[in-house]
């Protein structure tokens, strides 16, 4: 069976995520369960920042997952170039949870950028498709959030309660359509739990 530990920083993505990727699985590969335990929430600057913090959460992940299963870290890029900041965790992660897969999706620049790519599909959800909006490159608003906070009825965006139910909407074809960071995602979805079957 295939166990993935999931490492995330926000509250929301505490709920969001497990969501997501059982969409993901429903998409890719329906014919194979994944158990997805309750993710390990980080502060990202302690994580990223003091070693012994990042330790101690590989390490816990790395005790969730098991030996067959696998370690998935997202974090959301901010201002870092998210390339190079998957790279390094990634390569410090291995260096510790020796013997397990480990995956680093940086979603360039906040989570709820993979709303603004799937937002046509969220048209129902507090109007959020219907304002006035240009097409816009889901991965550039450095406010993601705020973006999102603009452009639904009523103006306010709240992670813990809005992130959940537009992760449970969005159209997963759409935003891997229109946005980088997500497909990353689903690559390491279908990579790990695909090519494990």
């Amino acid at each position: 069976m295939n166990t993935v530990a999931c490492i995330v920083e926000g509250h929301g993505e505490v709920t969001s995520v497990p969501i997501l990727l059982r969409r993901l699985g429903q998409r890719f590969t329906p014919s194979e369960f994944v158990d997805i335990p309750t993710p390990i929430r980080v502060h990202r600057d302690r994580f990223l920042r003091r070693p012994e913090e990042f330790r101690r959460m590989i390490l816990l992940a790395a005790q969730k997952c098991g030996e067959d299963g696998w370690i998935l870290v997202t974090l959301d890029a901010d201002d870092d170039c998210p390339v190079t900041l998957a790279r390094d965790v990634h390569t410090r992660a291995v260096a510790i949870a020796i013997g397990r897969r480990v995956s680093v999706v940086i979603a360039n620049r906040e989570y709820e950028a993979w709303f603004i790519a799937a937002a046509h599909s969220l048209a129902s959800y507090r109007n959020l498709a219907h304002a006035p909006v240009k097409p816009i490159d889901p991965d550039s608003p450095r406010n993601a959030k705020g973006w999102i906070s603009n452009h639904v009825m009523g103006g306010n965006y709240g992670e813990t309660v809005d992130q959940v139910k537009l992760t449970a909407a969005m159209d997963i074809d759409e935003a891997l359509a229109c946005s980088r960071s997500f497909r990353k995602l689903c690559n390491e979805w279908e990579k790990q739990v695909g090519e494990q079957t």
